[in-house]
């Protein structure tokens, strides 16, 4: 009787916990780069792996790469568990790149405060020419109408998006069919959500949220790493300080320290550099800048060199980047390219330039200050004796024959404290 009434309580309470829910969260508050795709692509597989009943994104981004955006896209449109973008909290945007994360979701909310919109791609650098931006454009149209349909919302609006950078609060995003729906937080949203039938890749899912525990997760070291490093500003000072210190220890060898810091510089650069759209024509430039700068030090060019070098420098910056390739985060600053390449000038045409000079300027002390002085034979050297150099008294050889004493010589070089010398001849006038 005992065991019968066990049971029965065990059946009253299991429900609850034998079909609670869990719901993976995560918070995407950065550009749309490799870093957060990659990120995206885990959180997806471990939800799979938990069992979650859904994936929640809580983004906030002003875009980024459109490589990047085609992973993540592919990513929620294949994935075996739902995907639920949330657009929060308030005063987040889902600009750019984020338009068509949030259109490909599954489930696509908005808190109160947030907006839509500005899909308009543009090149690195500003404007793209006529045919470019035609291309870019269509591209980009076609590929988020496609998500749009797929997801059954209103793809008149985002081709308007794409082609007119319109943008929508969230009441005008539900208004127009762009979302699903607006919740005020996480919760109100699970709740709403809870019972609704998804079609997911594996086939078609009801969600049970109302009750679902939260996990958050977050990105790991690696990612984070990734994801500053992403900035195309920061792989582009990573380059040209790679580049200061391999030419440091060049110049100084055994120095280690500039050689270590360079060449780790220059790794984590080409690193950065093979996940963005790099235009490699742009960065053999900004290599032969440094060079020009290089042998602007050694070659008497009356500044043809160093000004080549700066408009190398100038022209590779601005081709860093690739145009067709990017949105508006995938972009150099215009205030760092200046600034690097004033800094890169000065740096080559005058402190290496001067420390340069200074290794080959004549010694101010000891022996080998005394090369090229004149002084006087104090004796006959034949071919030893000795000679008055700055009113001291030097053993001397002649290395020219007999010199008589009284007599004008010049230092040729020194063995053992002795100095070699030779006659002097007086300038003809």
């Amino acid at each position: 009787m005992r065991r019968i009434l066990l049971y029965f309580l065990l059946l009253l309470a299991g429900p609850w916990p034998l079909y609670a829910q869990k719901v993976l969260s995560i918070k995407l508050d950065a550009t749309i780069n490799p870093a957060t795709a990659d990120f995206i692509h885990r959180a997806i597989t471990v939800a799979q792996k938990e069992g979650s009943t859904c994936l929640l994104i809580h983004l906030n981004t002003p875009g980024g790469l459109l490589k990047s955006t085609r992973v993540i896209v592919s990513d929620i449109l294949e994935s075996p568990i739902p995907v639920v973008v949330y657009v929060a909290p308030g005063g987040a945007h889902a600009g750019s790149a984020g338009v068509f994360i949030t259109m490909a979701a599954h489930i696509a909310a908005m808190a109160p405060g947030t907006n839509i919109g500005a899909a308009h791609p543009v090149s690195a650098q500003g404007q793209m020419d006529t045919i470019m931006s035609t291309k870019a454009t269509n591209d980009a149209i076609a590929f988020i109408k496609s998500i749009a349909a797929k997801r059954g919302r209103n793809a008149e609006w985002a081709a308007q998006a794409v082609r007119n950078s319109v943008s929508l609060t969230e009441s005008e995003a539900l208004e127009y069919n762009v979302i699903n729906l607006i919740a005020s937080n996480e919760q109100e949203l699970l709740n709403n959500i809870d019972g609704k039938s998804i079609t997911v890749s594996s086939g078609t899912v009801a969600l049970k949220t109302k009750n679902a525990s939260v996990r958050s997760l977050d990105m790991g070291l690696g990612e984070k790493i990734l994801n500053i490093l992403s900035d195309p500003n920061v792989a582009y000072i990573l380059f040209l300080l790679g580049l200061y210190g391999l030419i440091f220890e060049l110049y100084s060898p055994g120095a280690i320290f500039p050689g270590v810091i360079g060449g780790i510089c220059i790794i984590l650069a080409f690193y950065t550099m093979h996940t963005l759209p790099v235009n490699y024509a742009g960065l053999a430039l900004i290599v032969f800048g440094v060079i020009l700068f290089l042998l602007e030090i050694k070659i008497v060019s009356h500044g043809l060199l160093g000004i080549g070098g700066v408009i190398s420098l100038l022209l590779g910056s601005m081709m860093l980047i690739r145009t067709d390739e990017a949105w508006s985060i995938g972009s150099l600053s215009w205030s760092v390219i200046i600034t690097a390449v004033a800094v890169t000038s000065l740096f080559f045409l005058f402190v290496v330039g001067m420390g340069l000079k200074a290794q080959r300027a004549k010694p101010a002390l000891g022996l080998e200050a005394m090369i090229g002085e004149i002084g006087q034979s104090l004796s006959e050297l034949n071919p030893a004796g000795t000679v008055r150099m700055h009113g001291e008294i030097w053993r001397a050889i002649s290395a020219s024959g007999l010199i008589p004493e009284g007599k004008k010589v010049v230092v040729t070089g020194f063995l053992n404290f002795t100095l070699q010398v030779e006659a002097y001849n007086e300038p003809s006038t």
